[in-house]
Parts: C-alpha cells; sequence; structure tokens
C-alpha cells in the first residue's frame, strides 16, 4: 500500500495538478492539508472519479484538511478529542479544521495541519504547542491501548526538528525564527518519545532533504527549503515501511504548491 501525504496550499487553485499527480503516482492514500475551502466548495469530482473516497474538513477559506482513499475509508473523525481552539486577542475560540481521520486499508490515517506559531512570542505560539501537547496524549493514549495499532500522523507539522531541515540554521537563529525553537523541537520528540518513529528520514537522509520552499526570494531554485511535512508511524506500521522518498518534481513549474508531496510505500 503506498500512502502520501501533501499540503496542496488551495485545492481548488491546484485540482488539476493534484489529478494528475494522483494518476502518476499511484498513492492509495493521499492525506491532504491546506485545502482552504468548505466542504461544500471542495472539488469532490477530483477524487470521485479517478476512484477515491474522499472526505474533507473545511470550515472556511483557511486551513481544511482531506483524505482521499482507494482502499476504504471508514470511521471518518473530524478533529482528535478535546483538540485546543483559538481565538486572537482575545476573542472567543473557534474550532479550526487542522484534523481528520478515517481508517484506510487497516491503517489509522490522520492528516493534521498543524498551526503555525508565527512568531515565538506571538500568541499562535502557544496555541501551536498546546495543540501538539493535547495530541501527543491521545497518541500516547492509543498506543497503550493496542499497542499493535497501525497509526500514521501525517501532514505539515509546522517544525523542522533538526538543524539540517532549514538551509541555514544559523540564520534562524540569528533573527530569532519559529519551527526551530527549543519548545517547538521538544514537543515534536515527544511523540518519537512515545514510540513513533519519522518513517521517511531513514529512506531520504541527509541535509539539504526538504519539503516545503517558500514562494518568495527564489527559495526553490536557490535550494532555500525546509523539511516540515512528516509521517510519524506507530510501532506496528513503522514495521511495514519499505521505502519513501519526497516528490520534488511536484514542486516546480506553473502553479505549484509551495509543498511537495510525501510519500511512503508499506509492505
Amino acid at each position: 500500500m503506498r500512502i502520501a501525504t501533501w499540503n496542496v496550499n488551495s485545492m481548488r487553485a491546484r485540482a488539476d495538478r493534484v489529478e494528475a499527480w494522483l494518476d502518476r503516482s499511484d498513492v492509495d492514500v493521499l492525506a491532504l492539508q491546506e485545502t482552504k475551502c468548505k466542504d461544500e466548495n471542495f472539488p469532490w469530482e477530483v477524487f470521485e472519479n479517478n476512484g477515491y473516497d474522499v472526505a474533507h474538513f473545511g470550515l472556511s477559506q483557511w486551513n481544511g484538511v482531506a483524505i482521499a482513499s482507494r482502499v476504504g475509508l471508514t470511521d471518518v473523525e473530524r478533529t482528535f478529542p478535546d483538540q485546543p481552539s483559538f481565538g486572537k486577542g482575545g476573542k472567543d475560540p473557534i474550532q479550526e479544521a487542522r484534523a481528520i481521520a478515517a481508517t484506510c486499508g487497516g491503517v489509522r490515517i490522520w492528516s493534521l495541519y498543524v498551526p503555525n506559531g508565527r512568531a515565538l512570542e506571538d500568541e499562535h505560539m502557544g496555541y501551536k504547542l498546546s495543540w501538539l501537547r493535547h495530541l501527543q496524549v491521545h497518541a500516547q493514549t492509543w498506543l497503550a491501548e493496542d499497542p499493535q495499532a497501525q497509526i500514521a500522523l501525517m501532514g505539515d507539522w509546522n517544525i523542522a526538528p533538526q538543524d539540517e531541515d532549514v538551509w541555514d540554521i544559523e540564520l534562524f537563529r540569528r533573527q530569532g525564527l519559529t519551527h526551530v525553537s527549543t519548545p517547538e523541537r521538544e514537543v515534536f520528540q515527544t511523540f518519537l518519545d512515545s514510540g513513533f518513529a519519522d518513517v521517511v528520514r531513514p529512506h531520504t537522509p541527509g541535509p539539504g532533504v526538504y519539503t516545503y520552499w517558500d514562494y518568495t526570494k527564489l527559495r526553490f531554485p536557490k535550494k532555500e527549503g525546509m523539511r516540515i511535512d512528516f509521517v510519524l508511524g506507530s510501532p506496528a506500521l513503522s514495521e511495514r515501511v519499505s521505502s519513501a522518498f519526497i516528490d520534488r518534481e511536484e514542486r516546480k513549474g506553473k502553479g505549484a504548491s509551495d509543498h511537495a508531496p510525501v510519500v511512503v510505500e508499506l509492505d
């Protein structure tokens, strides 16, 4: 079975590219993030016409997550229990469309769009850390309840857990940028300490291996990217991983997302 995750940065704007990539990549399950549409505006036909069942969770023109599967799609869950909400500047907090789960081919797939902290002192940073801590508690509980559970926590984590995961770590530190701060890296590590594993890195080692390149300042041709999209697998799922790759080619050309798809092969 082939599973993948991809922050498409607007599903409607990239419907043609997504459809072409599905045909070319032959994936069985695709977790999508940042679809940027409500359920009623989601292009369901892109998937359904190509043999995929699809579940989408979108509340506005921002955020949005989905799972498309041709190996079954059951037990859909929108948000995880007690998922934190956010209200800027003391406004009433609202739930954001950042997490959706479904069971596909015996694997519990979570498509996750982790909040961006924006700045180290921004209130979004506290929201991001709280969001991840709540998720980690549940992820640890799922493994405790069933050590043989096959779970994939997939998506845009908005964290670069290792120095080699950004093109210039000294620049990030000097400017006090997010994604590489100690609190962000520590909360990412709690998932690994719980038993989940980054199943892609062993197959895509080394510096300069990225999943995201900003649209500005010619970041992509300059190879100035970040590795922030991950597939964290439970122990039982990790044992099945035979290969993985980052489809950097999909970042090229007109109308590309600023993220590349990340693909995992399961025996």
